[in-house]
């Protein structure tokens, strides 16, 4: 509701997201509003991974627990983090990573962390990429989902297969921010 009273928002291919099971979704992230405005415009809830810090404010923290939310520690191999991710994508449940691991300060992609990639071969499940635009500025805010990212030739066990999957993903979350760009013009 306020993103549609503010500033407008629209959303599409939804009809890219599985109905159900596992799916682990990755976006861009440049804003704070990020997490919330995918949320919305996901068609199933998404239990997010978001950095330790916020947890620590206290009404805060717990509001992002209430959401679905669980705490990441950045910089460090978090092991109960990925557990918790599994456990979300075990029960069948949508994960949101942003794979750039942290907010864009310029709004240009990053490159991605491993985390979403090893989630997604480990656990199996689709990995469904967006792309939110509109941020700045004063047009509407835009979430557009593509289908998901083939993972068919890769081997969870593979290092390799880590490296490729996430250099994919960081390809479709782009064409999609292009996509969205051209629509503009």
């Amino acid at each position: 509701m306020f993103f549609k009273l503010t500033r407008g928002f629209q959303v599409t291919g939804q009809e890219h997201f599985p109905e159900q099971g596992p799916v682990v979704l990755v976006a861009n992230h440049a804003s704070y509003l990020d997490p919330p405005a995918l949320g919305v415009a996901s068609p199933r809830r998404v239990y997010f991974m978001a950095k330790d810090e916020l947890f620590q404010i206290p009404l805060f923290g717990r509001l992002l627990k209430g959401l679905g939310a669980f705490p990441v520690k950045r910089g460090t191999p978090d092991r109960r983090a990925f557990k918790r991710a599994l456990e979300v994508l075990a029960s069948g449940n949508v994960l949101g990573i942003f794979p750039e691991g942290t907010r864009s300060k310029t709004g240009e992609l990053g490159p991605a962390e491993e985390g979403a990639a090893v989630l997604a071969l480990r656990s199996g499940a689709p990995v469904v990429p967006a792309g939110i635009c509109g941020m700045q500025g004063s047009g509407p805010i835009k979430v557009i989902f593509g289908p998901p990212v083939d993972t068919s030739d890769l081997n969870p066990k593979d290092r390799a297969s880590i490296r490729i999957l996430s250099q994919r993903v960081m390809t479709s979350i782009a064409g999609l921010l292009s996509e969205a760009d051209k629509r503009n013009a």
